[in-house]
């Protein structure tokens, strides 16, 4: 009998998601090790830095495997840490080789969200 496609190995090199996890924790703790939530004037200043992070991912991202193997989207959300909770989870339909990193910062003043998902494309 054929083996499952769920429990089928993929013939498709997996992306390593730890090492662009690990790229990521870094990245966004020097990155905003010392930001804090700006005045209403200033707000283009957190836009300035997802856009420099959310970047820097996908560059890694390609850096860790080539263009050609895989699409990446990388969501980069920063709010204002006034002690609130939250939570967050996603399903996906896709294939092994297909995979997410996420990372979290925060210090006493921002909450910055940041997830890459690597999607194959052959």
């Amino acid at each position: 009998a054929p083996t499952p496609r769920s429990s089928a190995p993929s013939p498709r090199p997996t992306f390593d998601a730890e090492l662009l996890r690990a790229y990521m924790k870094k990245l966004l703790q020097t990155t905003l090790q010392s930001a804090a939530w700006p005045e209403p004037r200033d707000r283009d200043r957190v836009k300035s830095w997802m856009k420099e992070i959310g970047e820097r991912v996908k560059e890694r991202s390609l850096e860790i495997q080539p263009r050609d193997c895989a699409k990446y989207i990388v969501m980069t959300q920063i709010n204002e840490n006034l002690g609130q909770g939250g939570r967050a989870d996603m399903v996906c339909h896709w294939e092994d080789s297909d995979v997410v990193a996420q990372e979290v910062y925060s210090n006493n003043s921002i909450i910055c969200i940041c997830v890459a998902f690597a999607v194959r494309t052959i």
